[in-house]
């Protein structure tokens, strides 16, 4: 078995890579908005927090009540308990990804955790 699963994206207004990817802590996903559009809840996670970077476009979103303006190379991480909701600009389409992992698990990042050789 391979140590590495390789995807190529579905041109789709939402790509999940969970199962594609066999992801074992983490949730990631590739969302499309047109024009206008928006995702059709608000919605909140229990243990989950969520960082969304935009790939293309502006829009915006509403967390905890807040209006939070969204362009292209904007990084936004949303708490567990946060309400969001996102949406695309009237005039323009928004492209994200959005990396859902459990709150406060991360124990070691970057060289901290890397073996080399």
């Amino acid at each position: 078995m391979a140590n590495y699963n390789k995807v190529s994206e579905k041109n789709e207004a939402r790509t999940e890579l969970h199962d594609a990817l066999h992801l074992t802590g983490a949730e990631i996903s590739v969302n499309e908005l047109p024009a206008g559009a928006s995702v059709p809840f608000v919605h909140a996670h229990k243990q989950n927090e969520e960082i969304y970077g935009i790939l293309e476009g502006t829009g915006y979103a509403v967390i905890d009540g807040q209006n939070v303006p969204l362009k292209k190379g904007d990084w936004v991480r949303v708490a567990p308990a946060a309400k969001r909701r996102f949406f695309a600009a009237e005039t323009d389409g928004i492209k994200y990804v959005c990396i859902q992992v459990k709150a406060n698990s991360l124990e070691q990042y970057t060289a901290a955790d890397a073996e080399i050789g």
